[in-house]
């Protein structure tokens, strides 16, 4: 099941250059000298059994619309991550890892429920742009399992599951919110796409009109940093790198999609006639001492050890990312759209250090954080992810079973190296991912039989979902 890829110790830009020899291709033409290269990562193995350790606390953080090479340490030609980077050292860095959808509020569906999106009417909009649908607060969640088994639980950042008053975290499982409920807002003066401000704590609107990343970085250092009385569950969403393309400091590029979105303009927040590689490039560089101011605080509070953190992007990147060798971008089931940077640090449990290329995707970690947390699913909603306690823990084999995804006009399944895929041309392609992880060489026309195999199987699971 291992890829050319994912078998090479590619820290800092030597993964950009392994992915590239790997398909025999150019780089792409906004390409740096290549640093020097980061230490050897060594194959994932479970750790020899520990001091018993207690339920961890849980820091999941999810990046908006970054992009699978967008970090150094996956081959990034031109954006340094050092933070994102120890982290992966410190840690288990995986390579063959999804999001649960191609859009932003699909794949918080398949995180927060642990279930395919289609499973869920407010799962069908992808991603969700009004107020008709959301994540129904009957639905239990990840927090609402986790909170009932004894956790403290939060969410900060973007919610993007459903808006008020129907909709919102602390219906959800979530004790306390601070962050934004769209799927996108201008970072200073925190208008949504609508012209609607988007900045709450709990069910009330909160002004604070400094940059929106700096005050996520706030709130959560400072949740982290509590004398907590129980274990505890943080969501940290963060908004970066999500257009519009605004970094701190452009005060005068955001006054003037404030004045558009003022006076009518309901694509000014998408700025298309803004930003650049290297404004992105400021922006992911934000995200990663962002992330790092909040690691800090976590290790000044004595809670380190015993606290998993996870971090990934929501799904793949847009416009400036760079997903580099992957095909396809967010909204997309080619790798490039689901295929994200995913890195897992417990120190109290697991050993740094290490990469996997176990195929692994969102609702898994869904699974796995309640297993973890010794917290049970609820009967009446069966989780479709699998979890990994038992392989990360104590070395055991992940069954072989299949990733499924589906939007609206694609359809992918992976099993194994193969994966299937219909794009919105209607044409069935078959791909093997260890030898064409760029999905170049369809191998459809010679593999009928596990075409037609791979093909049923996601029928059947489609045929259990609802429909569009």
């Amino acid at each position: 099941m291992s890829s050319p890829l994912s078998r090479r110790a590619f820290g800092g830009a030597a993964a950009g250059a392994a992915a590239v020899a790997a398909v025999g291709a150019a780089a792409p033409a906004h390409a740096a000298p290549a640093p020097a290269a980061a230490p050897a990562e060594r194959p994932f193995r479970a750790a020899r059994p520990r001091r018993h350790s207690r339920r961890p606390n849980i820091l999941f953080i999810l990046g908006d619309d970054l992009g699978w090479a967008d970090l150094s340490s996956y081959g990034s030609p031109h954006i340094r991550t050092p933070h994102l980077d120890r982290l992966a050292r410190d840690g288990v860095r995986f390579t063959d890892a999804y999001s649960g959808s191609a859009t932003c509020s699909p794949t918080r569906f398949s995180l927060y429920t642990g279930r395919y999106p289609g499973r869920t009417k407010g799962g069908l909009a992808e991603p969700i742009a009004d107020k008709s649908v959301g994540l129904e607060p009957t639905h239990p969640t990840l927090a609402s399992l986790l909170r009932d088994s004894g956790y403290a639980t939060a969410l900060i950042g973007k919610w993007h599951c459903g808006y008020l008053p129907d909709y919102s975290p602390t219906k959800s499982g979530w004790d306390e919110f601070f962050g934004n409920f769209g799927g996108a807002l201008e970072y200073y003066s925190k208008l949504g796409l609508g012209g609607e401000y988007d900045l709450y704590e709990g069910d009330a609107e909160y002004k604070d009109l400094r940059y929106y990343t700096r005050i996520l970085t706030e709130r959560a250092s400072e949740y982290v940093g509590r004398d907590h009385e129980k274990p505890w569950l943080l969501n940290l969403n963060f908004t970066t790198p999500h257009w519009p393309w605004i970094a701190d400091g452009d005060e005068e590029a955001s006054a003037e999609i404030v004045r558009r979105i003022k006076a009518g303009d309901r694509s000014a927040l998408w700025h298309q006639d803004g930003g650049s590689i290297e404004k992105y490039k400021e922006m992911v560089e934000d995200l990663d001492r962002s992330v790092g101011q909040v690691l800090k605080a976590l290790k000044r509070s004595g809670q380190e050890q015993d606290t998993l953190v996870f971090f990934a992007s929501d799904n793949g990147g847009e416009r400036f990312s760079c997903n580099w060798p992957l095909a396809g971008n967010k909204g997309s089931l080619q790798e490039g759209g689901i295929r994200v940077p995913s890195v897992l640090r417990w120190p109290a449990r697991i050993d740094g250090g290490q990469v996997s290329d176990l195929p692994v995707y969102t609702p898994d970690w869904t699974a796995t954080l309640l297993e973890l947390a010794g917290a049970r699913p609820h009967p009446a909603y069966p989780l479709d992810g699998t979890s990994l306690a038992g392989h990360l823990l104590r070395g055991e084999d992940v069954p072989e079973r299949d990733l499924f995804w589906r939007v609206r006009g694609e359809r992918a399944l992976r099993r194994g190296d193969w994966k299937y895929y219909r794009g919105k041309s209607g044409r069935d392609q078959l791909f093997h991912l260890s030898e064409d992880a760029r999905e170049q060489a369809d191998r459809a026309p010679f593999e009928q039989a596990r075409l037609a195999e791979l093909r049923a199987a996601w029928e059947r699971v489609d045929a259990g979902l609802l429909r569009y």
